[in-house]
């Protein structure tokens, strides 16, 4: 991970939740500037810090935000959307038969052909050699047995795997916010 004292291109923006920890850490919770200026206008947000990049307008010259928090708080403790993107997280981009991390894909742990359902408790990432030798078979009848049982994760557990998978870049003030072991560059 690099940590960049210029604006990275595009000019994101860090949005915080309202007790000042980012929404998301993986992906990371960011904004286009254009949004954020928005949200700024909008009264949805307070500016926590900004680029040195000035805009303008006819009426109105302010610096571009780059770290913003929302004014009011949004709850962290709810149940997390069952989506791809999430059962990958939860099983930390890794195929739970062999540990590979790349052409990942679903696997009904109990085949959909046996009755298995699209669950938490039934899903696992898999890459695609491994789920193609498992077929229509419970893991036990292809001999694969599974690395770690498949299960319904918290937002909370979420949150903490993502933090094991940082950007490749952060802005310098972004980091009194980020929880990550970070080295500064020269």
């Amino acid at each position: 991970m690099q940590v960049v004292r210029h604006p990275p291109a595009g000019w994101p923006v860090l949005v915080l939740n309202a007790d000042y920890r980012p929404l998301s850490y993986y992906p990371l919770s960011i904004w286009s500037w254009e949004d954020a200026v928005k949200a700024v206008f909008q009264e949805r947000v307070e500016v926590v810090s900004t680029y040195d990049k000035l805009v303008r307008s006819p009426s109105i010259a302010f610096r571009l935000p780059s770290v913003v928090a929302l004014k009011a708080y949004i709850d962290q403790n709810r149940a997390p959307a069952f989506t791809r993107f999430n059962v990958f997280l939860r099983d930390q981009f890794a195929c739970q038969y062999c540990g590979a991390g790349r052409d990942l894909t679903f696997d009904h742990v109990r085949p959909r052909s046996r009755g298995g359902r699209t669950t938490w408790e039934n899903i696992v990432a898999a890459c695609s050699p491994c789920n193609l030798k498992k077929g229509g078979r419970f893991p036990r009848e292809a001999q694969m047995p599974l690395l770690r049982e498949p299960y319904r994760p918290s937002a909370y557990e979420l949150q903490e795997i993502g933090r094991r998978f940082p950007p490749h870049f952060l802005h310098e003030s972004w980091l009194d916010y980020l929880y990550w072991d970070i080295e500064l560059e020269p």
